[in-house]
């Protein structure tokens, strides 16, 4: 996503507990190419505390804020009974809770700028269920619902809010998954593919730009047909 914004000319802030070897290459990259940049700023979203203070200075650094992708988010497989009650609490506090309250606080300086867009990271399982993954599935089920009512609460002030919903995509999330199991869900699909990441990362793109502008309150699935 990163890579990609910056490609598009957007001033990329990316928003972490740490950084990586392969977002500082993404920096690099986009220092070289002289269209956008990438920005790095240490958090744990799951500190709900810390949210306003990071937008706070994010504004004092670079100004107004034009767009939020809420990408951050932590799988959970297991079934619901076997669960233990802190890992379903972490789940829901950093799928769910932080979007909600980074949105909060970033909308902020999207109305007072009467302009904004907002990318919530989905999944298909919201809406197709997937077996061990309910707790994950009904967080990313929240911020459908999420985005639908706030699209329409912030749609006069010129902010736009949509969805992703990605399939199974090769990310960290699904290092689990074996060449099997992949191969199962690529059959599945209308293409007999999985998405790749950069897949999302154009989607996000698109809404982000101007090509977007009259699209908000939808859900856009990148599955490769696997729900069609």
């Amino acid at each position: 996503m990163c890579v990609a914004l910056a490609d598009a000319g957007y001033r990329v802030i990316a928003v972490a507990r740490k950084s990586s070897p392969e977002l500082a290459a993404s920096a690099d990259h986009a220092l070289r190419a002289g269209r956008g940049s990438i920005e790095f700023r240490g958090c744990d979203l799951s500190n709900l505390e810390a949210l306003a203070p990071l937008v706070r200075d994010l504004r004092a650094d670079f100004g107004a804020v034009y767009g939020l992708v809420n990408n951050a988010g932590m799988g959970a497989s297991g079934i619901l009974s076997t669960m233990r009650d802190q890992e379903i609490q972490r789940v829901i506090q950093l799928n769910t809770v932080s979007p909600i309250m980074l949105s909060k606080h970033v909308l902020k300086s999207m109305m007072s700028q009467r302009e904004g867009r907002i990318v919530n990271i989905a999944s298909i399982v919201a809406s197709t269920g997937y077996s061990g993954l309910s707790v994950y599935s009904a967080t990313k089920a929240s911020l459908i619902g999420f985005t639908r009512s706030l699209a329409r609460e912030v749609g006069q002030l010129g902010i736009t809010v949509n969805a992703l919903a990605p399939g199974f995509v090769a990310t960290e999330m699904t290092h689990e998954l074996t060449e099997s199991q992949r191969q199962k869900i690529a059959q599945r699909s209308a293409l007999k593919r999985m998405p790749e990441p950069v897949d999302v990362a154009r989607s996000v793109e698109f809404l982000l730009g101007d090509a977007g502008r009259n699209i908000t309150g939808t859900v856009i699935t990148i599955d490769a047909g696997n729900t069609a």
